[in-house]
């Protein structure tokens, strides 16, 4: 559960360090270095430093949050940067922050087993920027699982490979 945590922080840091620059790459990351923390861990740029408390680690969750959030806010709209899943623009980059936030901590609560769910409608905004094909059940919590495969839906299995597009649309 820690890397989990560390890996949703380490996201929203690497989203807001994309759109903060006046002409930021439009094929790769900005070049921060990663590592390993284990032999077989994650490779993180952003991490909890060794002795940090759990109330230390959601703080470095929740700076990496406001970064991005800080940075989404004062972007221009017009900017585009770099991700595998598609170029994409502030807003773009503000979804994927919120859907890993919210799958992840969907993981962290599951290993906990403590029921958690997150607003519908911070999920169906998610969904329809980066997941706009997604079913839509009438329960946009369960669509954004099933979308990220985390469940299946009636009807639908359990999705076994899934990306979304962070590709800027013409609306």
């Amino acid at each position: 559960m820690w890397e989990t945590i560390e890996h949703i922080a380490d996201d929203l840091f690497a989203y807001a360090a994309q759109i903060s620059l006046d002409s930021p790459p439009q094929d790769d990351y900005v070049g921060f270095g990663w590592r390993n923390i284990r032999p077989d861990g994650p490779a993180l740029t952003v991490y909890a430093r060794e002795g940090t408390t759990p109330h230390g680690l959601i703080d470095v969750l929740l700076s990496s949050g406001g970064l991005l959030s800080a940075t989404v806010l004062t972007a221009p709209a017009d900017r585009r940067a770099f991700h595998p899943y598609g170029v994409s623009d502030p807003v773009g980059f503000a979804a994927m922050g919120v859907i890993e936030t919210l799958v992840h901590m969907h993981d962290v609560a599951t290993a906990l087993d403590v029921p958690w769910a997150p607003p519908e409608d911070l999920c169906d905004r998610a969904l329809r920027r980066l997941f706009p094909d997604a079913p839509e059940s009438g329960d946009r919590w369960a669509d954004l699982l099933w979308a990220t495969g985390r469940t299946e839906l009636p009807g639908l299995p359990r999705r076994t490979g899934w990306r979304w597009d962070g590709t800027v649309q013409s609306r």
